[in-house]
């Protein structure tokens, strides 16, 4: 065995681990950049105008300020909610990081990274997050709340809620099935010699 043998592959992992580390980067950003550029697009389009009916009822676009969390939860000041999600958004990508190699995991956690950055971002220009996606999708009581219309979320809401119900289903139906190689076939037994 030659001695540079080694080295030589761990220059290629390196060289791989590399490109996989790009590519998450790189969804991460597109995924911060969208949704930035449609958050800009829908406070110079929806500013002091009603909702806009884009499919009637059910989808409208709606020019929301959100100081508090997701699902219009109120657990404390915008700062509690930039605190935290900084810190999730650090477990985030150590757990991409030490991923990378798993595509089914790091793939999405960089869309919710992503999404996370975004909001981040509106956090610390406004104090506050830019929601305009307004979805009737179904009435809900949960325990006598009564959810009349879906909340008013942004693409980086999409980008964490997608991720994170694409993870769930992977993990629930997929996640430790490995699929099993085909049987080889038997040999063809040969005729005895005569």
């Amino acid at each position: 065995m030659n001695a540079n043998q080694p080295k030589r592959k761990r220059k290629l992992d390196g060289s791989s681990s590399n490109k996989i580390l790009a590519r998450l980067l790189i969804i991460i950003v597109l995924v911060v950049a969208v949704d930035q550029f449609t958050k800009f697009w829908a406070v110079q389009y929806l500013s002091d105008k009603p909702s806009v009916e884009v499919l009637g009822n059910f989808f409208m676009l709606t020019l929301v300020f959100n100081e508090g969390g997701a699902l219009g939860t109120s657990f404390g000041p915008s700062t509690y909610y930039l605190l935290s999600s900084s810190l999730v958004l650090l477990f985030l990508l150590y757990y991409i990081y030490a991923n990378r190699h798993t595509p089914m995991l790091s793939t999405p956690l960089a869309f919710i990274a992503g999404g996370a950055v975004g909001n981040i971002i509106d956090r610390i220009r406004l104090g506050q997050v830019i929601d305009f996606l307004d979805v009737d999708f179904f009435d809900l009581n949960i325990f006598g709340y009564q959810l009349n219309r879906w909340w008013t979320f942004n693409l980086a809401d999409s980008a964490i809620s997608c991720s994170l119900a694409f993870l769930l289903i992977h993990v629930i139906f997929f996640h430790g099935k490995k699929q099993q190689p085909p049987e080889p076939e038997a040999a063809p037994s040969e005729p005895p010699a005569v």
